[in-house]
């Protein structure tokens, strides 16, 4: 048991480290051994996990992958219209995104031409973009006719917010989101809607600190 809790900290070490290197330098740039330094571990351990780089940043993706299953299945209704849903799990995203290395490094990955995607993040986030658009206008929460638009300007923006902060976090501040939301939901909500959503979202910050990155 004590063996694989080690190895089980390694390899997350490895994996943050990996994550870190690649979010600074970039899959093609990024040295294993750098990696394995910065996490403390030689390049043999890093081996043992790891067989070659292109499996370390696999693994980086699967575990980004994760978080935003854990992003997209924690935010509990409670009371809440599925328009504001959207808006709370589109504010946590972006605070993931620029506080959490494994998941910014994830999307990044995710987007590298230079290696075979592993798991896709930015298809992932639209299918379930699409999901829960599709939830709102089965509520009549959305005008007619806006729920296709809807899921093209949140996916645009939201990776363009995701592509653009990995260099200048502000495109990843609440305040940014904020913005896009507030010229965006006049667009989308129901007059009778409207009124009661919050553009910067309506998680308490306990609610906020419950979800880990």
């Amino acid at each position: 048991m004590v063996k694989q809790e080690r190895a089980a900290r390694t390899r997350d070490a490895l994996i943050r480290s990996a994550a870190e290197i690649f979010d600074r330098e970039g899959f093609t740039a990024a040295s294993l051994t750098t990696i394995s330094s910065q996490a403390g571990v030689s390049n043999g351990a890093l081996h043992f996990h790891f067989p070659s780089k292109g499996s370390l940043a696999d693994a980086v993706e699967s575990a980004a992958a994760n978080q935003l299953q854990t992003i997209t299945d924690a935010e509990a209704f409670n009371g809440k219209s599925r328009l504001q849903h959207l808006v709370d799990v589109t504010h946590v995203l972006t605070t993931g995104l620029r506080e959490d290395v494994v998941l910014r490094a994830g999307f990044e990955l995710s987007g590298d031409t230079a290696r075979a995607s592993h798991v896709d993040l930015r298809a992932c986030w639209q299918a379930w973009v699409q999901e829960a658009v599709g939830h709102a206008d089965d509520q009549g929460e959305l005008c007619t006719g806006v729920s296709e638009s809807a899921v093209t300007a949140l996916v645009a923006a939201t990776v363009g917010f995701e592509v653009l902060g990995s260099r200048d976090s502000t495109w990843l501040s609440q305040p940014r989101v904020t913005q896009f939301w507030r010229l965006l939901l006049p667009r989308l909500a129901t007059v009778g809607l409207l009124d009661d959503l919050e553009a910067a979202g309506s998680r308490t910050p306990s609610e906020d600190q419950a979800v880990c990155f």
